[in-house]
């Protein structure tokens, strides 16, 4: 399952996200997004967890957790649209 997880503070790192994540179970893979220009962090990533079960954990337990002030907003990420031009 593909967890989105917004509202990161700008210092988190992909590395951190994992961390936070692998509390809950195993973790495939952890991306915090970043600008393409500054490759400065958008304040959001995403979380790859092979087991349903333990996804669902990871997003029960991070949820409205704070993070260095910020609360976390993480839900199940939606499929990606096709975009329109």
């Amino acid at each position: 399952m593909n967890i989105f997880v917004g509202n990161m503070p700008f210092s988190m790192n992909d590395s951190d996200l994992s961390d936070a994540s692998t509390r809950f179970g195993e973790v495939t893979s952890a991306r915090i997004i970043t600008d393409r220009d500054s490759g400065r962090s958008r304040g959001f990533g995403f979380v790859e967890m092979p087991s349903d079960q333990e996804a669902r954990t990871a997003i029960n337990e991070l949820s409205n957790m704070d993070v260095d002030g910020r609360i976390l907003k993480v839900n199940e990420a939606k499929p990606r649209n096709d975009r329109r031009y």
